[in-house]
């Protein structure tokens, strides 16, 4: 594993050729197994990607940085999905991401959005999932080209990007100044009187 925060299992050469077309699929899997389980796919020949994050750990006499999942009990493979009983029987995984009975596959920009994110070795890290919000992209820097969703966090910008099946996200520091929009700005509700303030904020 490199020193960036991330873990991908590439197939080997005629395997992966063999593989590289079918979607992305998202492997529920026991917590604490995902390397485990990410060791074991890269060993039967499957093409799979388990991002990982920098997490600072306190042990009783210093404060540690450990690799951690970027999202806890997750991975993702990609595999046929008429022939996932080898998926299904590999120790550690509980089932396929899917709806009615059958797996559903995720959006492969998705996955190329947080792949690109984690190779660029930018602080990151898990985010609660966000379904609206105004969309950017950004114009400039190791982050050229990504979308994601801009907000406000006590005045830190960060951009959200998110695995809409997984309903997870990810935030990663970002100065506002690189980003430009891509949808205008959605209609926001008038808040009540008296309402707490929000800790979220979605900015433009």
């Amino acid at each position: 594993m490199s020193d960036q925060p991330q873990s991908g299992f590439p197939a080997s050469d005629p395997e992966l050729k063999a593989r590289v077309h079918f979607p992305w699929f998202a492997l529920q899997v026991r917590t604490r197994q995902e390397a485990s389980v990410a060791q074991q796919l890269n060993g039967q020949g499957y093409e799979g990607f388990l991002p990982l994050y920098k997490l600072r750990k306190r042990w009783s006499d210093r404060i540690k940085e450990v690799d951690s999942p970027l999202f806890p009990g997750y991975l993702f493979c990609r595999f046929n999905p008429q022939d996932r009983l080898p998926i299904l029987k590999t120790p550690g995984v509980i089932q396929i991401v899917g709806f009615n009975n059958g797996p559903a596959a995720v959006d492969e920009a998705e996955i190329h959005s947080i792949q690109t994110l984690v190779a660029a070795g930018v602080p990151h890290q898990p985010w609660p999932f966000l379904a609206a919000g105004d969309r950017v992209r950004i114009e400039s820097g190791p982050l050229l080209g990504l979308e994601g969703i801009l907000i406000d966090v006590k005045r830190s910008h960060r951009l959200v990007l998110s695995v809409t099946l997984l309903q997870r996200s990810v935030a990663v520091e970002i100065d506002s100044a690189l980003v430009a929009a891509v949808s205008p700005a959605r209609p926001r509700q008038q808040e009540k009187p008296n309402s707490q303030d929000q800790n979220v904020l979605v900015s433009v």
